[in-house]
């Protein structure tokens, strides 16, 4: 006779499900599309710093405002969101994010100056911060467990699509309106489509379960099982937790938790994305203006920094394909320094430019490999009860590194240290984050959440 804690639990039956394009799948497109425009937003800043700096007469320490008010509105929004989702559920703020990002951004294509500029940036950078951590959390927790690894790592396969997108569509504006509003109205279109599909996006059955929704999670399973082709089985709901209320004393106490689940992985995780994502954010934000100083068009500036995220779509197929094989630990500990690297050494041969678009090629690859993994390792660090606000504390963590360090990196490093040097010294911080891992952190290939 099989008692009821003999049964699986509902979050268990839909890790072991069967994979479905048009089920799991669907759900994958809708997330991805939400990360596509998240990249596209980042990479229009190093679009908008050469053009707003003419427009405007600004000097590099005010221009790195214009990457910083974004990247610091996405730090809050990482954790605003984050904690939301975890509190009230995945699919409300999945739905909130787009349509809060493309509000303020048409708002900022009409600022008169830029000190309002910043400000809708920022406001911009709130409602998309959230992407990132909702949308990993939510394909994640309806993603079967062997196809988990690769599912989000292709999930990073959005960011070059949305990067390249990018700057195609600035460089084609500025040869032929020559207006930078243009290049922030144009993503908003797609935007609120993707919003509107969202509402069709079920809730997180691991975040019904886990509340003691009986009735939604048993609607949303079974569902699950009849649409994927899964066997049917008896399983039952866990203990159900008591459901938070969202407020600034939540996040705060969702953020102590997040450090009390595990401080050594925790390190791990806001170590790994303030250095990895800055190294990434120093080249999408500040290569075109470095490009454009060596003596580039500005439109062709735009064309190579495009190219360099388009290559990156390569690599994040070589991660998907080696992340179950390899490990997480093993590509981060390998392509993370090297990315670095290679960034160092177009620093060198900017003047060059063949060999300028080769090492930049090579750095796209490599770091859209390192980028990706990472995502899905700190994804994995956490359980279900903190996993939203653990990944959303550290994309904070990242976010305020990417929104303060450039703006160190042209006002003190580049002007004092020059330009390999400072890009050398971001690489060492990737190596000392590494090495911590490799020390302190478990390695997650096929580990089962919980």
């Amino acid at each position: 006779m099989t008692t009821t804690h003999a049964l699986p639990t509902g979050d268990e039956v839909v890790q072991n499900l069967p994979w479905r394009w048009r089920v799991q799948g669907r759900i994958f497109l809708i997330g991805g599309l939400g990360f596509m425009f998240d990249a596209w937003d980042v990479t229009l800043n190093g679009v908008l710093i050469p053009l707003l700096s003419k427009e405007w007469d600004l000097v590099p320490a005010q221009a790195a405002w214009i990457g910083t008010a974004n990247l610091l509105g996405m730090a809050i929004g990482a954790f605003l969101w984050g904690s939301i989702a975890d509190a009230i559920g995945r699919k409300r703020a999945f739905t909130a994010t787009l349509l809060i990002f493309s509000i303020f951004t048409v708002l900022g294509a009409f600022a008169p100056d830029i000190a309002w500029f910043c400000v809708f940036r920022f406001l911009a950078g709130v409602g998309l911060g959230g992407c990132v951590p909702v949308d990993y959390a939510l394909v994640g927790e309806f993603t079967p467990r062997k196809q988990r690894g690769r599912v989000l790592t292709a999930m990073d396969g959005w960011w070059p699509v949305g990067a390249a997108l990018c700057g195609v569509t600035s460089a084609f504006i500025m040869a032929t309106v020559a207006d930078w509003r243009w290049t922030m109205l144009i993503m908003v279109a797609p935007a609120l489509l993707v919003f509107w599909v969202r509402r069709s996006v079920p809730e997180s059955p691991l975040f019904l379960v886990r509340k003691g929704r009986a009735d939604e999670a048993r609607s949303v399973i079974n569902d699950l099982i009849q649409r994927t082709g899964g066997t049917q089985t008896e399983w039952r709901l866990p203990e159900a937790e008591a459901a938070p209320k969202f407020s600034l004393r939540a996040m705060g106490s969702q953020l102590g938790e997040v450090w009390r689940t595990n401080p050594k992985n925790t390190v791990t995780a806001w170590s790994l994305f303030v250095t990895i994502l800055l190294v990434y954010y120093l080249a999408l934000q500040w290569m075109p203006k470095i490009l454009v100083d060596a003596g580039y068009a500005e439109y062709k500036a735009f064309l190579t920094t495009s190219g360099m995220a388009a290559v990156g779509l390569l690599g994040v197929i070589a991660a998907a394909l080696l992340v179950e094989r390899v490990g997480r630990k093993w590509l981060l500990a390998l392509t993370g320094p090297a990315a670095a690297a290679s960034l160092v050494v177009v620093a060198l041969v900017v003047d060059v430019p063949a060999a300028a678009t080769t090492w930049l090629l090579i750095y796209g690859f490599v770091v859209q490999v390192a980028i990706p993994v990472l995502y899905t390792y700190v994804s994995e660090l956490y359980p279900t009860q903190v996993r939203a606000s653990g990944f959303g504390w550290a994309s904070t963590a990242s976010r305020v590194g990417a929104g303060f360090g450039p703006l160190l990196f042209v006002s003190v490093l580049w002007p004092y240290l020059g330009l390999p040097l400072s890009f050398a010294l971001a690489g060492v911080l990737v190596l000392l984050s590494v090495l911590w891992m490799a020390w302190f952190s478990p390695e997650t290939r096929g580990a089962a959440l919980d």
